[in-house]
């Protein structure tokens, strides 16, 4: 019979993969439940009365900018999310006058907000405090014990368990116990906050010894708090992440630029050294360009691609309502680089680059700034990586008209303050053809790199001049945009961050077919091209038939595929693979569309390990 926790009996028949029931549903856990949905009815009822008789509030931001909100009403989360959603997607936690906040709490005075993401020490804490609670949810209904101390520490967390009258746990049963967190992440199960009398939580816990020696020895004010995950009920100060799916999440790339305005863009690798004087590259450049003669004429490989941008743009006239244009471009880029400044995949003379350039008026610079840092924010944070950020200024030999660059500094300095991030004043280091923001991200090792930039031009416009409506008064300003910079350099990077083994959503090489025998060739060839190759995925297989099966599945573990499909006489007659993974954790035999379709889930939402939550 279903108990309101649901898991034995109700998600036992939903979900084959969760372990059988060792023990009984814990009595206590229905109890609890039903104490406090009534204790939930009664709060909401207060909450409704207050958001009834709500009266207007003012937030503060970190940057001084003010918003309004509504007493009861207005959640952090819903501020967030009118600022970027982008922020609101990522965010872990906010900080109310200086207090750790749920973000779906409602505000209930004037007060200063910051939004807290996972590069925060505190955002860490609650993260691995809500982790602790999705353990302890599974570790209640797997063993029906009573839960103790479970506390975040430094990049991790732990539960304590009493277990009455047992000698302890088996080891074997921790994966069982994985399966019970996994379907709880999957769920996203809202975490709740309950403010109760302490004399109601002496009956809610009077199952549990400990939890009602806290109460009674350090509990001093007349209530306190509770929060809930599915059946989870536990004595908390908190706060949490809104719910259990953020413990795991994340998403990217080449679809965000046609999303956010950009048009993909091919130029050539080859340009006259005609060009290079016009941009001004050859009188500063040449000597870091690749250049050789064609026709009594001079050529060189492109180092950069504006100024094959810019002659796209002055191409046709142009009106002043195609602006911004944004134009992307993935070619190929040469470089001269010395012989001593090359160090493996961080500095090449050979690379690729997102770059991308946005032409767009004076007014437009700081909409389309909180843009560009947006977009960064949206991938970077599907990396992991912090960042630093530096505003730098108008240098000594600055070109053009110093009004023109204090109102673009000004707009620079607007749009790094709503981005909310951290950022120093780098004064006189920009560029002689404006100001711009350097972007740096920490590697595994602690080294800083320079990746991103985004950088303002008026000189190019100026010597390809370019105008728009015909008008050389109203000249178009340049935005460089780049947000992985060089290809390989981030390559280098995240080669170092995963220690080599690549998440299954980047990987190049995703799944390895191993056949048992030759016989079993055309049936291992099938699948990898009709079924994996068809749904995008990067797969091989191995019909070296001089090879023992253990050493093809050893190769491909070596080679750190992700995944190893073993194909034999029983899979080709069932459509079936036998599945595991470049760590030997063998999943065992499944069908082809059961496992095509947790791959597909697993690369769509961008899984970190995949190989264990398969």
């Amino acid at each position: 019979e279903t108990g309101k926790c649901g898991w034995r009996c109700e998600r036992g028949k939903i979900n084959k993969t969760l372990p059988e029931c060792h023990k009984p549903c814990p009595v206590y856990i229905n109890d609890r439940l039903s104490l406090y949905e009534e204790l939930k009815r009664e709060s909401d009822a207060l909450l409704a009365m207050k958001a009834a008789e709500s009266t207007p509030i003012t937030v503060e931001l970190p940057d001084g900018r003010k918003v309004t909100g509504k007493a009861w009403v207005t959640t952090p989360y819903q501020l967030a999310a009118e600022i970027s959603q982008g922020l609101a997607d990522n965010a872990v936690i906010s900080r109310v006058n200086g207090e750790l906040w749920d973000l779906d709490r409602p505000l209930e005075k004037d007060c200063s907000l910051e939004i807290l993401r996972f590069d925060n020490d505190d955002a860490q804490a609650v993260y691995w405090h809500s982790s602790a609670h999705i353990l302890g949810e599974a570790m209640e209904n797997f063993y029906g014990g009573c839960l103790c101390y479970g506390p975040p520490i430094e990049n991790g967390f732990y539960y304590d368990m009493y277990l009455d009258g047992q000698k302890g746990v088996s080891s074997s049963e921790f994966g069982d116990l994985e399966i019970l967190c996994k379907a709880v992440i999957k769920e996203k199960q809202p975490f709740e906050r309950l403010e109760v009398s302490k004399e109601t939580l002496l009956k809610m816990f009077k199952y549990n010894k400990f939890k009602c020696r806290i109460l009674n020895e350090k509990v001093t004010t007349p209530t306190t708090t509770v929060y809930r995950c599915g059946p989870l009920i536990d004595l908390c100060r908190g706060p949490h992440v809104r719910h259990t799916g953020k413990i795991k999440a994340m998403k990217i790339y080449k679809g965000e630029y046609w999303q956010r305005g950009f048009q993909e863009v091919a130029s050539p690798n080859i340009y006259n050294s005609k060009l290079w004087e016009t941009s001004g590259h050859w009188q500063h450049y040449n000597e870091n360009m690749f250049s050789f003669p064609v026709e009594e004429e001079v050529f060189a490989l492109k180092p950069m691609n504006c100024p094959g941008h810019c002659l796209m743009f002055s191409h046709r006239p142009r009106s002043w309502r195609e602006l911004p244009l944004r134009l992307a471009d993935f070619g190929v880029l040469h470089r001269n680089e010395l012989s001593g400044a090359l160090t493996g995949l961080t500095r090449v003379r050979r690379f690729q680059q997102d770059d991308a350039h946005i032409f767009c008026t004076m007014e437009q610079i700081e909409k389309e700034m909180k843009e560009c840092l947006d977009f960064l924010r949206c991938v970077y944070d599907v990396f992991g990586f912090s960042f630093q950020l530096d505003l730098s200024t108008r240098p000594e030999n600055y070109l053009g008209d110093i009004s023109v660059w204090n109102q673009a500094e000004k707009q620079l300095e607007n749009s790094l303050n709503e981005f909310g991030e951290p950022w120093k004043l780098n004064p006189g280091d920009g560029a002689f053809y404006g100001p711009k923001i350097d972007i740096k991200i920490k590697d595994a090792i602690g080294r800083y790199h320079q990746c991103a930039t985004i950088q303002l031009d008026f000189q190019l416009p100026i010597r390809f001049n370019l105008t728009k409506d015909g008008d050389d008064k109203t000249r178009p300003v340049i935005i460089h945009r780049a947000i992985l910079g060089s290809v390989e350099r981030m390559i280098a990077i995240l080669t170092e961050n995963y220690a080599g083994k690549w998440p299954l959503w980047l990987s190049p090489r995703q799944v390895m077919l191993v056949p048992v025998n030759p016989s079993l060739e055309d049936y291992a060839k099938m699948v990898k091209c009709h079924v994996l190759y068809s749904a995008g995925f990067n797969a091989d297989a191995d019909l070296d038939s001089s090879c023992l099966l253990n050493k093809k599945i050893r190769n491909a573990q070596l080679a750190q595929y992700n995944f190893i499909l073993v194909v034999g006489e029983k899979e080709k007659m069932t459509n079936s693979v036998n599945v595991r993974t470049r760590d030997n954790k063998v999943h065992g035999e499944m069908s082809v569309e059961e496992v095509l379709g947790r791959l597909t889930s697993l690369k769509q939402s961008r899984c970190r390990n995949a190989e264990e939550d398969f």
